[in-house]
């Protein structure tokens, strides 16, 4: 590891939590360079929803390669580009009677945030956005104004201009609705809460600590948006893509947002963002806002071919039938070690163990990649054990790593067990 000590930023971070090099990658396994198979309940922070390599999509990639088929383009027209427009209205869109334009932005989905709040200001001609407590929406400068934890900020950043953060769903126990909350910011002309063009939200916070917004509250919040004039952003990149069972996380909510922020996930492994936003909405003039990157044909091909999971309802019940499985394991694995007082939260397939014992979370971590398995950690403090596997798993898979999951915490719980008597 020498060499990325020597060479590489100190900033670097995944590689601090799982120091091994890494070689090959198949599915929901990971091999280094010793040979050594870990089971992957990562999946590039939701990046692989559809597996390391999956065969289907690097197939399509291998021969737009081999007939020379354009990578770079800008924003040009292109063979590629055309097809996965078709492909998402086709598969995605008009099944979900959904009518949006698609502004293709910076590779990343901080690119996408930054565009969404940089359209809706210019739309509504008003500064200020809202967000939510712990919210995560990237670490751009426009993005990190609209994210709450405190690590990636600094005043000297001078970041959190033109932002407020609210409470988010549960965030003042379940007897308080804090759109309730919000409600009164809005009309109390001396709460000090500017009327602001956007709102931007999280149906499942994952960095957050996987905090699940309840339908009712989301579409609450959808209801305030129009009465007061606000665009209502759903920020997708992580938990859209299929993550909570439906493509889009908001579906089952019944709400349909003014502007949607994709990644991860929608690039089929391939850097990629793009911007969903109502017709209306689409006030640029041409090159207004523009980015060398925003045309990654390569990622077009992947992302028309992934697409092709959605064509029939098959994929989504597979998705809804493995998130049970987890949340019935997950629980088991609560209910067995009550003495950590952990709680279970999530919705589909991304679920979290919130272990609320300082630094026990990340000792899960810990001995589950000696045990060859990755998994990340969530919230505030890191005291969220965060599963996140890519949908296409095998149930026997998914069944090993949670299984290596409850190894670890028993052996955790055993190793202190004189620390929990005591502090009983």
């Amino acid at each position: 590891m020498r060499i990325f000590e020597e060479m590489e930023s100190e900033v670097r971070g995944y590689v601090r939590s799982f120091p091994a090099i890494f070689d090959t990658a198949k599915g929901s396994f990971i091999y280094d360079d010793q040979g050594n198979r870990y089971i992957d309940l990562f999946a590039g922070a939701g990046t692989l929803n559809y597996g390391h390599n999956n065969p289907i999509i690097s197939q399509a990639m291998i021969e737009y390669l081999q007939r020379d088929g354009i990578v770079h383009a800008l924003d040009k027209a292109t063979v590629a580009k055309k097809n996965f427009l078709q492909k998402f209205h086709d598969s995605i869109l008009a099944p979900r009677n959904l009518n949006y334009k698609i502004q293709f932005t910076g590779p990343t989905g901080t690119n996408a945030v930054e565009t969404a709040l940089k359209l809706a200001r210019m739309v509504k001609r008003r500064s200020n956005v809202i967000a939510f407590t712990n919210g995560y929406h990237g670490l751009t400068m426009g993005a990190l104004a609209v994210t709450g934890n405190d690590f990636y900020r600094d005043e000297s950043y001078g970041a959190r201009n033109n932002a407020d953060s609210v409470p988010f769903d549960g965030y003042l126990g379940p007897e308080v609705n804090t759109i309730d909350y919000l409600r009164k910011f809005l009309t109390d002309g001396s709460s000090g809460i500017d009327l602001p063009a956007a709102i931007i939200v999280e149906t499942v916070q994952g960095e957050g600590g996987i905090n699940v917004a309840s339908f009712e509250w989301l579409r609450q919040l959808a209801d305030l948006c129009h009465e007061f004039d606000i665009l209502l952003i759903v920020d997708d990149i992580q938990v859209g893509n299929g993550r909570t069972g439906s493509f889009f996380s908001f579906e089952e909510a019944g709400i349909k947002p003014d502007m949607v922020c994709m990644s991860k996930s929608i690039g089929g492994g391939l850097p990629m963002a793009i911007l969903l936003m109502r017709p209306e909405l689409d006030q640029w003039q041409p090159g207004e806002h523009t980015g060398t990157f925003r045309g990654n044909n390569l990622a077009f091909v992947a992302s028309a071919q992934a697409l092709t999971y959605w064509d029939n309802e098959d994929f989504a019940d597979e998705i809804r039938y493995k998130g049970r499985i987890m949340e019935e394991e997950l629980g088991k694995i609560v209910a067995k070690y009550p003495q950590l007082e952990m709680e279970l939260r999530g919705r589909g397939m991304i679920w979290g163990l919130d272990i609320p014992r300082a630094n026990f979370a990340g000792e899960v971590s810990r001995e589950a990649f000696a045990n060859y398995l990755i998994i990340e950690l969530a919230g505030a403090d890191d005291n969220v054990v965060k599963f996140l596997p890519a949908l296409t798993i095998e149930e026997e898979v998914l069944r090993e790593g949670m299984g290596i999951i409850d190894k670890v915490i028993g052996e955790l719980v055993e190793s202190k067990s004189h620390s929990f008597q005591e502090a009983l």
